[in-house]
């Protein structure tokens, strides 16, 4: 498990006033403040020997994956495996986005499925759910009653310059595609604004939809909340917390195995293009062995005509918790072959506890449902606070 933990928090910066142009991309929007998380967990322990300040209240973070598709190396290096750490700094919630996995043509038999699986997965790969809220998107109704009260006051404009959006609808073609791919990035402010979250774990490409979330949020406080909600009868102030970005480690962006400029994705055809989390260990041999290399020389990080060099030696480093430099001493001289064998090795090594615990879960379906029944609980505890408060800013008529 890589050591991730904020090196600082920085202060919030000013509102944003009304609606803004511009294109959103993979760099982070200059308005966007972001969090980094430092790989050495001593650096949060007081030094000295003085009196401890009194506890603060831990800042709360959210995030989730979809239960479609197979939960594959780069959900796992990209999130979940730093979330095991942020257990331990922060008040968390990690939930199944069941809801999200419906914006493009899906199997229903499966779904559920799916979500119990993804569930399961979190748990084996080391969420403990006497520390985070572990649940299922649906469980907890507050997400598609504020997403739709967000949807009134979000511009359309600002859902039709979505990226992925674009690219989504382009390949699937105006006939396949469904209202939800439009709007789910308001779910997904629903998701996070619903709990009043502190920070987001995103990567560095994920920022556009987070930027959003924020303007969503700065749209609704200046529209509903201080004074005006006051007068609904509320106490007043903003509505919600305009979250930050959390950005994960460096080089926890795993590549796909047969093109190292393409992010690692459940979406892609080709399923040679991923490790998946519950893949047997013939198959993970068989991907490595067949994953696309180069015909330099050495192996190397950072030489940006070798990006599957450095996607492989960054999979390595980040699975065996060395550094750079221990992975270059290791590994700089290796011919393919070689680093393949190694490589291959680490990984079995380090997934094969998580399939057993995976299995173990999975056996047991009374404590998964649990698992799961808590967290819903604990989670609607916030969620219903939160609702209430807009349903009242909004003049609905209390329930």
């Amino acid at each position: 498990m890589s050591r991730a933990l904020l090196s600082h928090i920085l202060h919030r910066p000013p509102p944003l006033l009304a609606s803004r142009g511009g294109g959103r991309g993979g760099a982070l929007p200059s308005r966007l403040r972001t969090l980094r998380l430092n790989c050495s967990v001593a650096e949060a322990t007081a030094s000295g020997d003085e009196a401890p300040a009194p506890p603060a209240r831990k800042k709360r973070v959210v995030s989730g994956v979809q239960p479609t598709g197979l939960v594959h190396l780069g959900n796992y290096l990209g999130a979940i495996k730093n979330w095991v750490s942020l257990q331990d700094l922060y008040e968390t919630l990690f939930f199944i986005v069941d809801l999200h996995a419906i914006t493009l043509p899906y199997e229903a038999p499966q779904l559920s499925k799916a979500t119990r699986s993804t569930a399961a997965i979190y748990l084996a790969c080391g969420i403990d759910s006497s520390k985070a809220s572990v649940f299922v998107q649906s469980h907890v109704r507050a997400h598609v009653e504020l997403m739709w009260l967000l949807s009134s006051s979000t511009p359309i404009g600002w859902l039709n310059r979505m990226i992925q959006f674009k690219e989504k609808s382009r390949k699937a073609g105006d006939e396949n595609v469904g209202v939800a791919l439009l709007t789910y990035p308001v779910l997904m402010a629903s998701d996070i604004l619903l709990y009043q979250s502190d920070l987001v774990p995103v990567g560095e490409d994920q920022t556009q939809h987070l930027e959003l979330t924020r303007e969503i949020a700065e749209r609704v406080n200046n529209l509903y909340g201080g004074r005006k909600w006051k007068k609904m009868g509320g106490r007043g102030g903003s509505l919600f917390k305009v979250p930050e970005a959390l950005i994960p480690p460096a080089g926890a962006r795993v590549m796909s195995l047969t093109d190292g400029l393409s992010k690692m994705s459940k979406s892609a055809p080709s399923d040679q293009s991923r490790i998946n989390l519950l893949d047997p260990k013939d198959v993970i041999m068989n991907k490595i062995k067949r994953c696309k290399t180069d015909s330099f020389p050495g192996l190397e990080f950072d030489n940006p005509e070798r990006p599957e060099c450095n996607n492989l030696l960054s999979i390595y480093q980040i699975i065996t918790g060395k550094t750079k430099e221990e992975v270059i001493r290791e590994c700089e001289n290796m011919n393919w072959g070689s680093f393949k064998t190694t490589l291959t090795d680490a990984l079995i090594d380090h997934l094969q506890p998580i399939q057993v615990r995976y299995e173990e879960i999975m056996s047991d379906p009374g404590y998964l449902d649990g698992v799961l029944l808590e967290g819903s609980g604990k989670a609607a505890e916030i969620a219903d606070i939160t609702l209430n408060n807009v349903y009242q800013a909004m003049g609905f008529l209390r329930r």
